[in-house]
């Protein structure tokens, strides 16, 4: 659209509903380092009432549909579904909070306290709450992953000011930052119709979206002992993983499929069903736009101590490195794999954020081909990425002990 707003438009009409996703691109990885958690922050604030709307919920149930949200590191995501003849009331709502978000200080004040607590109960109160704060600042020197979502720090979302939170609305909340999908029982000539009709008049912020620095390829072990509120000790051994669009991620995330999807996988099989090593053994990439994290945490069984655990892990990672994965078990994590990309089709909600997330990577047909980009990787492709990535040096680790005076709830 000539205000730089991307509009996407996917016809389903065994659905008598329309899913409509407005993707923003920008998350907690474009924020001030000083000034962390804005992205979260808007996320409740995008649900405080705007120009012409004085209660955004209220608006989508008595239309008959429903809406929430999600931010990362990446992007802040907003997404409704709503009966088919009732989808003005969605682009009207989404459009008036585009243009005219009421940004004042009680809005501000009550969101900001919502978030507080928020960052209390899930970071500061809650078992192994602060691990990615820890991770983020472990793994990451240079790149605005340092941080999580939620924020850096608590003050940052306490101590933010009014003109601070109006001003990151005006720079990244536009159309021209923006991406909008509808999927479901529409006709692509009345989707782009609609479109044009409610955003089309949005002017465009015109905003110079800075990126984040590069991440240097890490070259030395690196490893941090802290001490919080848990249960039991544990072990976090972190990979910087490739970046999203790069053909290497595909082979990263098999090969944590190789080692921790499902009871017949490496990790899982051999500590916790055979030698019963682990209370707790999970694999996983974060699945970050730029380079990311691959994911190894453990929780030793009564008696085993994380030297222990670290120590078989690393054996199996080696296994990976020096010999092949074999024909079965290669199968078998492809099947899983083209399941669950198959299973995130089958909703138009999931089809519309699907459509504007591979959009805002830069390459929509990627919704179509990453299938076929899992099932054409080879065994001797996850044995050369392995030699080269499980590597000490490329590794940053976190043990987390138990601190005896804090109590566990």
């Amino acid at each position: 659209m000539e205000n730089g707003l991307t509009a996407i438009v996917h016809e389903d009409n065994s659905s008598p509903l329309v899913a409509v996703n407005i993707l923003y691109k920008v998350g907690s990885k474009h924020e001030d380092p000083n000034h962390t958690g804005f992205a979260h922050l808007f996320e409740h604030l995008m649900f405080s009432g705007s120009a012409n709307v004085d209660s955004f919920d209220n608006h989508i149930q008595n239309a008959g549909g429903e809406n929430n949200a999600f931010t990362n590191a990446d992007l802040t995501n907003f997404y409704d579904t709503i009966p088919a003849e009732n989808l003005e009331t969605v682009l009207w709502l989404e459009s008036d909070r585009m243009l005219a978000l009421n940004i004042d200080q009680k809005n501000l004040d009550i969101q900001r306290k919502v978030v507080v607590e928020e960052f209390k109960e899930t970071c500061l109160n809650q078992p192994y709450g602060d691990v990615h704060h820890h991770l983020a600042s472990l793994c990451y020197k240079k790149h605005g992953y340092q941080w999580p979502t939620i924020g850096k720090e608590i003050a940052h979302i306490e101590q933010a000011k009014l003109n601070e939170v109006q001003s990151f609305f005006q720079h990244y909340y536009g159309p021209d930052n923006a991406i909008i999908a509808l999927s479901g029982n529409i006709t692509t000539e009345v989707g782009f119709d609609l479109i044009e009709k409610w955003f089309g008049d949005i002017p465009a912020n015109q905003q110079v979206i800075q990126q984040p620095a590069e991440e240097p390829e890490q070259e030395a072990f690196r490893s941090n002992t802290v001490y919080g509120n848990a249960p039991i000790d544990s072990l976090y051994l972190a990979f910087l993983c490739p970046k999203r669009v790069e053909a290497d991620f595909y082979i990263c995330d098999l090969l944590s499929d190789v080692l921790c999807n499902g009871r017949s996988s490496r990790l899982y099989s051999r500590l916790f069903k055979e030698e019963k090593l682990v209370s707790h053994i999970d694999c996983y990439l974060t699945g970050a736009v730029d380079n990311g994290l691959f994911m190894i945490e453990a929780k030793p069984a009564d008696g085993v101590s994380l030297d222990t655990l670290r120590t078989v892990i690393w054996e199996e990672l080696e296994k990976l490195r020096t010999a092949l994965v074999g024909d079965e078990e290669l199968t078998k994590v492809k099947n899983k794999v083209e399941n669950s990309i198959v299973f995130s089709e089958m909703s138009i909600v999931n089809k519309a954020i699907n459509l504007c997330f591979f959009e805002a990577l830069g390459d929509i047909e990627l919704i179509n081909s990453e299938s076929q980009t899992y099932q054409d990787i080879s065994a001797a492709q996850l044995q050369q990425f392995a030699h080269q990535f499980f590597v000490q040096e490329k590794c940053s680790e976190l043990i987390y002990l138990q601190d005896p005076k804090l109590t566990v709830e």
